[in-house]
């Protein structure tokens, strides 16, 4: 049966809704996919439902299409298996966290590696059983602190999540290859522009990992790509080419300065190049020092931890943060400077860090021999040629600093440019880590124990209908792909005439008939309504019933171009049949 709007479980709304910052958003609950329950938490109506179950049907054929097998978890797990691998700390307050009337842990699950892998050790047993891919498609719940743009960044969204099982390295290689070929036939399928591009591991554990990223403005990824190779890279993933470490017994002696009211890197260069020094100074020969707190999970002791920048340079908390995950990290307040004397806020040096034991971690392109302009570890004082290997030495380096545009490519070739894109897909190498907390064994041909290596797989499914729409979609509403529309046609009847909605009534029929999902549009609204709210939903095609049926016509309209056409009545559903087919 084709679906009347006249008995359709669906209001349109004229205005944006108040808290929409993304296209995304404010179409969807305004064409009636979604409505806000409450932050992060959206129900989806028939619509909605149509479409997300139509991505779902996409991610389900691509996954059984390589061989992998669908089951099903329960969402409410037990907080044993995540103590195993530490990840129930790990996770910290993402995590949403719950107990039973016994007093009994559990939690909402983010991801189930800790599940498949226990299912697996209780099932298989043998080289004989191996590989073997299992996934499900299902909800998944993070307790995000700032909810967002919708369905994009929820505290519940749909989630297809595959694990692969080998006996070999080789063989993870070939499951990731598997992964990565079908994630391209999915994201294909749902006509999305996307890039597929290094990415780093965080809380999954793992080595290799890349994401896929819709592109969009609004997406909360920035990534970056060579202009001279097919490098491309989460920002998070850039790992900046260190400069050759250059010679030290050239540099002049370290020598300090008394430069009052040079807190910030500006002051500091406008007060320097004023002191007849020899030479010119610009905020690339200052050394920034950020003075942060870090706390591993699970503790309640805060650590110091001094990190290093060039001063042209700001530092990027999700690289920093990235850097040193699953550590909880915070810059220092004005309570934490006055608690730490040796602290001087605006003139902190890698001297003074070094002599209270406080760890500092540098930026790659501080290598030993580079002589900087930095903090003299006193106020209103700074030091001149202060030299990395010579006079400090750091404890590591770290990828902390922004990237830029016109920064040159890790791979030697070309320069970085930088895009937004919204992650609609991740693919690891997860490696021994879970076998490993789980004594996950096969018996090998040899009668000796095979530790199983595992690939860790994800798709967002409710966030691909939102990255759909962040793609598809113009001034007066939603355009859906054919492969996801709710319906195939719209049919909108035009008139109020009982021939015209006779009309209306049978090529609907007929189109049904036919094996054309249709979208009837039988409501006593005006033609202008209608034609407002079928622009709004997005179907990809567009039939007017109206004035041109006293002639023998209808009119298509296709919602991506805008044509239209005028086709016979008496041929119109083969018309119709043929455009949908073509998909």
């Amino acid at each position: 049966m084709f679906t009347r709007m006249s008995s359709l479980f669906l209001r349109t709304l004229r205005e944006d809704p108040a808290d929409a910052e993304v296209p995304s958003h404010r179409l969807l609950v305004r064409a009636g996919y979604v409505r806000r329950i409450a932050p992060g938490i959206y129900s989806w109506l028939p619509l909605g439902l149509r479409v997300l179950r139509a991505v779902e049907r996409v991610v389900r054929d691509e996954m059984n299409a390589i061989g992998a097998q669908e089951i099903q978890f329960p969402a409410l797990l037990p907080r044993e298996p995540y103590e195993a691998t530490n990840r129930w700390t790990e996770y910290g307050p993402n995590l949403f966290r719950l107990k039973d009337r016994k007093g009994g842990d559990y939690l909402l699950g983010p991801t189930h590696e800790e599940l498949f892998a226990l299912t697996v050790k209780g099932e298989f047993s043998s080289y004989r059983d191996y590989p073997v891919i299992l996934y499900q498609i299902q909800n998944k719940y993070r307790d995000e602190e700032r909810p967002r743009a919708g369905i994009l960044r929820g505290r519940e969204f749909l989630m297809k999540d595959s694990y692969s099982f080998d006996l070999s390295d080789e063989g993870l290689a070939h499951s990731y290859q598997l992964h990565r070929d079908a994630y391209i036939k999915i994201f294909d399928r749902l006509e999305l522009k996307y890039v597929i591009v290094s990415a780093m591991s965080g809380a999954m554990g793992g080595s290799a990992s890349e994401e896929f990223l819709a592109e969009a403005e609004t997406g909360e990824d920035t990534y970056v790509r060579s202009t001279g190779s097919d490098y491309a890279a989460n920002v998070e993933a850039v790992l900046t080419p260190a400069p050759p470490a250059q010679p030290i017994e050239d540099k002049p002696a370290a020598s300090v300065h008394h430069t009052p009211d040079t807190p910030t890197i500006d002051t500091l260069v406008d007060f320097v190049n004023n002191l007849e020094l020899g030479r010119t100074f610009t905020a690339a020969d200052t050394l920034k020092n950020v003075l942060l707190k870090t706390r591993a999970p699970g503790s309640a002791e805060w650590k110091l931890l001094g990190v290093g920048v060039p001063g042209d340079r700001e530092v990027d908390m999700k690289r920093l943060e990235a850097a040193l995950s699953p550590d909880e990290v915070a810059l220092l307040d004005d309570a934490d400077f006055a608690a730490h004397s040796f602290l001087p806020k605006g003139y902190i040096g890698p001297v003074g860090l070094a002599a209270n034991g406080v760890r500092y971690l540098v930026d790659p392109r501080i290598v030993p021999g580079t002589a900087w302009l930095t903090g003299a570890d006193k106020p209103d004082h700074h030091v001149v040629d202060l030299v990395c290997g010579r006079d400090f030495t750091p404890d590591g380096t770290i990828e902390a600093a922004e990237v830029r545009p016109g920064d040159p490519s890790p791979d030697g070739a070309g320069t970085l440019v930088a895009a937004r894109g919204i992650e609609i897909g991740h693919i690891f190498q997860l490696g021994r880590k879970y076998a490993d907390a789980f004594a996950l064994d096969a018996l090998g041909q040899d009668g000796k124990p095979i530790r199983i290596t595992m690939g860790s797989y994800g798709v967002g499914v409710s966030r691909l209908v939102a990255a759909i729409a962040e793609q598809s979609h113009d001034g007066s509403g939603l355009i859906w792909p054919r492969e996801v529309a709710p319906a195939d046609v719209h049919v909108v009847i035009a008139g109020k005439s009982e021939e015209i909605r006779a009309g209306g009534e049978k090529l609907a029929a007929e189109l049904d008939a036919a094996g054309v999902q249709v979208l009837l549009d039988d409501r006593t609204a005006t033609p202008g309504v209608k034609f407002a709210d079928a622009e709004l939903i997005g179907v990809p095609t567009i039939v007017v019933v109206g004035r041109g049926l006293a002639n023998g016509v209808v009119e298509v309209k296709d919602r991506r171009s805008g044509e239209r056409t005028e086709v016979p009545v008496d041929g119109a559903v083969a018309h119709l049949a043929e455009l949908v087919r073509a998909r």
